[in-house]
């Protein structure tokens, strides 16, 4: 029960960062250091930082089924390898991608499961 009220916490918080991004781009680029070159930009930052993480968090919620949170902590988990495997080769350790990586993991084993 208790697990499942996180994998629950996680798809929200997931949604809620996708509906941030969507609605404030600016935030995306004071955390991640992604700057949005004019109008076409900031749609690329809503698209993906906002309509992509809002699906992902929602679908599990939507569904319902075990295999849609394990997928999204799948997800998180590949994230997490890429980012790491980045920011050695990238030499971008750094607070936020540190937070970020911090973030992904937890999600993607509570997700997963």
């Amino acid at each position: 029960m208790f697990l499942q009220a996180l994998k629950i916490a996680a798809a929200i918080g997931t949604a809620g960062t996708g509906l941030l991004s969507l609605f404030k781009p600016s935030l995306v680029t004071s955390f991640t250091g992604v700057h949005a070159e004019g109008p076409r930009g900031v749609t690329e930052v809503r698209a993906i930082f906002g309509g992509l993480l809002v699906g992902m968090g929602a679908f599990p919620l939507i569904v319902g089924a075990p295999v849609a949170y394990r997928m999204l902590g799948v997800l998180y988990l590949s994230i997490a390898v890429v980012r790491l495997v980045s920011m050695v080769v990238d030499g971008s350790v750094d607070r936020s991608n540190l937070i970020s990586l911090v973030v992904e993991v937890t999600f993607g084993t509570i997700l997963y499961l």
